[in-house]
């Protein structure tokens, strides 16, 4: 019997933003996939509740308080997890924040902080962890970006969410060209609209842009995603790299 490619047996995840949304579900679905699992994020208090619920469930979670977006806080990062792992064969980078706004209503503070988390953060994350998985020779990065990096989302404007995903996706593919030598795959997930605490799926004022206008009709559940973040971390997609798995209901078909 050989194991299933798909199978995380003996590997080691890191996973930012892992304390909520779809970062808690990605942290459990690579637990369950086999991996031993480091969650970062900024609240203690949130980190803890989530490594006490995962012991509840027979997994040993490593928690780390950082902010991601201090660059001291990243190296910290990496060190707490290397520490606690071992090696961190996967990093999930998922923390990310959004504003809802229009072009001329967003201030500089909203676009420097969107852009600080969503790319400069997992660029600085890529660096400090790719250089560990660089003296590993292998390595899975797993970049979470947007389908809003894919089409403009109606009827709430948020062009600098929008940007950042876009930038998403590309530095995926320009790490994921420089870094196939040293071993290390780089993809992308773009999810659709999922119920998480930052989308508001519920809100009736949504329901006709967000919900009717895509093929499935409906939102998805943050368990629904995780499995796409398992495959692009496994040997299941391990003549994959430079690619954006888009998980959206069908919704930028249109």
């Amino acid at each position: 019997m050989t194991s299933s490619p798909f199978a995380l047996d003996g590997k080691t995840a890191l996973v930012t933003g892992g304390n909520q949304g779809l970062g808690r579900a990605f942290a459990f679905e690579l637990a369950k996939a086999g991996a031993r699992v480091a969650i970062a994020g900024r609240s203690a208090e949130r980190n803890a509740s989530v490594v006490a619920e995962a012991r509840e469930r027979g997994h040993d979670f490593v928690g780390i308080q950082a902010d991601i977006t201090q660059d001291d806080q990243v190296s910290r990062m990496t060190e707490e997890a290397i520490a606690g792992l071992g090696q961190v064969d996967i990093l999930v980078n998922n923390a990310g924040t959004c504003y809802h706004a229009p072009a001329f209503d967003v201030t500089d503070e909203e676009w420097d902080g969107v852009w600080a988390l969503n790319v400069r953060a997992l660029w600085k994350a890529s660096l400090s962890v790719g250089a560990h998985m660089k003296q590993l020779g292998k390595g899975a990065i797993v970049n979470i970006g947007s389908m809003s990096g894919i089409i403009v989302n109606r009827p709430q404007m948020q062009p600098a969410y929008n940007a950042s995903k876009a930038a998403v996706h590309h530095l995926t593919k320009s790490l994921a060209a420089e870094w196939a030598p040293l071993g290390i795959r780089v993809n992308a997930l773009a999810p659709g609209y999922v119920k998480t605490e930052m989308a508001p799926v519920d809100r009736p004022e949504f329901q006709r842009y967000w919900i009717e206008d895509a093929p499935l009709q409906r939102f998805a559940l943050p368990e629904e995603i995780a499995p796409s973040v398992i495959f692009l971390a496994s040997d299941a997609a391990s003549f994959i790299t430079g690619s954006i798995l888009v998980a959206d209901g069908g919704y930028s078909v249109y």
